[in-house]
């Protein structure tokens, strides 16, 4: 299938012009995104992904998005999509702007929403490596779903010539903290523990309910203390001691089976956590 488009109002063809080449988004990369899996035709979790959608465009300093306009792009192109779709993606830009990093002035320009569905790839494990470069904790972007991804982009490039699907990522003080599109966790001593959001980490609404789930089910599953999870932990993982996993909006929660390039054991509470998140989001689509 092809990616269906909608903005201001309507659907677009992929190849039909949409934004203005001063769109604030794509001069300096002005602008939040959320995605979300689609199952059955619905968008999961969408209510959590539009109050993170706004939480970040707070943070970057835009006005809060119209929730009902959004909220109407997403069932124009979920109608209109066929039944292969498995991926959401809503963009919000500061709209058209100046060539440098100000923006317009209040009320000169209208925010930019783009809201596009397509596919997306079925995930039962991940492939991960470890690259050289971290997230800045203390960045004025931290923890917000910025369009900004150069880095991301990178990086992931990094692990695919490994033959992987991640790139895990340490801080600037050498925690452990993300990967470029999804939450890490660690399992050892039997239990399943995930960076603070002090780390620098995405907020991300997989993370987000596995640990609400895991709580009500009485699976250990937790954050970590500030400082708990070493950059070194990954040692552990490729000695044996522990195991890895990774979370996100479409890779749900998968067990890593090859780190740098070795291959590593899936942990038992990873593939429990994995088991009850599944069974838990064909309960509730949006929770």
């Amino acid at each position: 299938m092809s990616t269906l488009l909608w903005s201001r109002g309507r659907l677009y063809a992929p190849d039909e012009p949409l934004a203005t080449g001063i769109d604030h988004g794509l001069t300096v990369g002005d602008g939040v995104f959320e995605t979300c899996a689609v199952y059955g035709g619905q968008a999961f979790a969408l209510t959590r992904h539009l109050r993170r959608l706004a939480r970040s465009a707070h943070g970057l300093g835009l006005d809060t998005p119209d929730e009902d306009e959004v909220r109407a792009g997403v069932k124009a192109v979920l109608e209109a999509a066929t039944p292969d779709v498995g991926r959401l993606r809503i963009t919000l830009t500061a709209g058209p702007g100046p060539l440098g990093s100000h923006r317009s002035e209040p009320g000169e320009s209208r925010q930019t929403v783009i809201v596009l569905a397509g596919p997306a790839p079925q995930m039962t494990v991940s492939r991960a490596v470890r690259v050289p470069w971290v997230r800045n904790e203390r960045s004025a972007v931290a923890g917000l779903k910025t369009i900004s991804y150069a880095e991301n982009v990178v990086a992931l490039a990094r692990a695919h010539h490994h033959g992987a699907d991640e790139a895990i990522l340490a801080n600037t003080v050498g925690e452990l903290c993300e990967g470029t599109g999804s939450n890490v966790l660690l399992e050892r001593g039997g239990e399943l523990v995930t960076p603070p959001l002090s780390s620098g980490c995405l907020a991300g609404i997989t993370r987000e309910l596995l640990l609400e789930w895991s709580a009500e089910a009485g699976l250990p599953v937790r954050e970590a203390l500030p400082g708990e999870l070493p950059y070194t932990v990954l040692d552990d993982v490729l000695a044996g001691d522990a195991h890895l996993a990774l979370s996100g909006s479409i890779r749900n929660v998968v067990p890593v089976v090859s780190l740098d390039e070795v291959d590593v054991v899936a942990g038992e509470v990873t593939r429990a956590a994995q088991e009850l998140f599944q069974a838990r989001l064909a309960d509730d689509l949006d929770p």
